[in-house]
């Protein structure tokens, strides 16, 4: 799942949580959550251990990735796919908790890709195979290649029909993950 840091971060960010949110990731909140310009700052090693941090590198990188991060985080707003190969499928999406699939198909797509949920970008096209259901949780699906990927906010629909398929989607979390990408913040653990 992976999405779990990024639900603690969005409730702490709206103020349901008065404590202050779990270390994630190589305990490196405090760099992520709140950049420093004023040199080194404090920060957790493996063993919970309080170590000093030089910032500059992280600052340096936050500017000279700020226009990259904020244009891929635009792109995982929308999915927008067009499929070419065999197979017969449906889905409809309302998040994770509230999606359906039935089918199988194999097929290449090109289009806009939808969420990345990771650092590396996925590419606009690609092969792409899913065979199986999935009702809410339960999944009882066998993706290859690049699976869809759908984000854990993700509504959306898709479908194959004999050779051709279409995948529509969007994700209100990158929408948010876009808006506080602005001023530094990386809800979605995405960023470079």
């Amino acid at each position: 799942m992976g999405r779990l840091p990024t639900l603690v971060l969005l409730l702490f960010l709206c103020g349901c949580s008065a404590t202050r949110p779990t270390p994630w990731h190589g305990e490196q909140w405090a760099s992520t959550v709140l950049p420093s310009l004023a040199g080194p700052s404090l920060a957790v090693d493996d063993e919970g251990e309080e170590v000093e941090d030089d910032d500059s590198d992280s600052v340096l990188g936050t500017v000279l990735l700020y226009l990259p991060n904020r244009f891929f985080d635009v792109l995982d707003i929308v999915r927008a796919r067009v499929r070419v190969g065999p197979g017969v499928g449906f889905d409809v999406r309302a998040t994770q908790l509230a999606d359906f699939f039935i089918g199988s198909y194999w097929s290449i797509y090109v289009g806009l890709p939808g969420p990345r949920g990771r650092v590396i970008p996925v590419l606009p096209a690609g092969l792409e195979t899913r065979t199986g259901l999935e009702v809410s949780v339960v999944d009882a699906t066998i993706e290859g290649f690049n699976g869809p990927d759908y984000g854990t906010g993700e509504f959306g629909l898709g479908f194959q029909l004999l050779i051709i398929g279409v995948d529509v989607g969007v994700d209100p979390l990158e929408i948010v993950d876009f808006a506080v990408g602005l001023f530094t913040f990386d809800i979605q653990d995405d960023d470079f």
